[in-house]
């Protein structure tokens, strides 16, 4: 049957603005918002979702779930939704688009399955639709291809084969890339302000790198107000590698930077109200002060 109502578990920013996306294409879209706060409500209704009460309310209303949630809490979610699906008996096929390793997307589709709907592993890559190029969904399992009525609502859907783990596998090597990337460039500034050589770096870096300063400028202002849900994707990346046979000491660190980020008093601020104005050096003396030595 033509998808005309996805259900959203749980939008936060992404899922606010898939969900406008897809409504703007023509779809019904819908979420279950208790306990949210008070921002993603109002930026679930400016996004034209509507709200439904409890998961069983979803279930018995989507033609397809999309999950779209903090890393950590991807697997047990699932297995919450299966357990809703089994009391039920609503079993739309489920798609979970979160930022996790390949053997956390097989441990929920098994859940998902073992309930009898139709699982499709996903990974998004890129920013929130309306925010330059669409974002890539890239989709695995043997029913990716439901995915496809979504593509050009917003988003640009990208089945890459029939094995689950496939889509969270790509999505985990270019964060990996990315985010471990920022990571690094975050304790670059870090150590140049701790060892008293920020302003001879800035220089450098503008004389000879100044894109990369750029975008580590950029990062110094963003990074610490997502940084808590940076946290658990560098675990999944982490043991992403581990399953590969390469160290996972590089996003262990890179989960370190991020834990220190989250503990300053800049992890409180939200896309609305970062302060733009705020120097890379301003930034760097703020985290070296949460510094464990400091």
């Amino acid at each position: 049957m033509p998808i005309q109502t996805v259900a959203i578990i749980s939008p936060g920013e992404m899922g606010c603005a898939v969900g406008k996306a897809l409504k703007s294409g023509g779809l019904d879209v819908i979420a279950s918002l208790s306990g949210r706060s008070d921002l993603t409500r109002e930026r679930a209704k400016e996004a034209g979702i509507q709200e439904v009460s409890g998961i069983a309310g979803l279930l018995g209303k989507a033609d397809l779930v999309l999950s779209i949630v903090p890393p950590a809490a991807a697997v047990d979610i699932a297995r919450e939704v299966a357990s809703a699906m089994t009391a039920s008996g609503y079993i739309p096929p489920y798609a979970d688009c979160n930022a996790i390793s390949p053997n956390s997307t097989r441990h929920a589709g098994q859940a998902i399955s073992e309930a009898g709907a139709d699982y499709i592993d996903g990974g998004i890559v890129g920013p929130p639709p309306g925010e330059g190029k669409p974002p890539r969904f890239y989709v695995s399992g043997e029913r990716a291809d439901l995915m496809a009525e979504l593509d050009g609502m917003g988003i640009d859907v990208r089945p890459i084969g029939s094995e689950v783990g496939r889509a969270s596998g790509l999505k985990m090597c270019y964060a990996s890339l990315t985010k471990g990337t920022l990571a690094l460039q975050t304790a670059v500034m870090i150590v140049a302000e701790a060892l008293g050589l920020s302003d001879e770096l800035h220089k450098e870096l503008l004389f000879s790198r100044e894109a990369v300063y750029r975008q580590i400028e950029s990062g110094a202002q963003r990074l610490p107000s997502v940084s808590e849900r940076f946290m658990g994707e560098m675990e999944e990346i982490a043991a992403t590698y581990s399953a590969a046979g390469v160290t996972p000491k590089f996003h262990q660190g890179a989960l370190d930077v991020y834990r220190l980020l989250a503990g300053t008093p800049l992890a409180s601020e939200t896309p609305d109200t970062i302060d733009t104005s705020r120097t890379l050096g301003e930034a760097a003396r703020i985290f070296v002060e949460r510094l464990p030595m400091r």
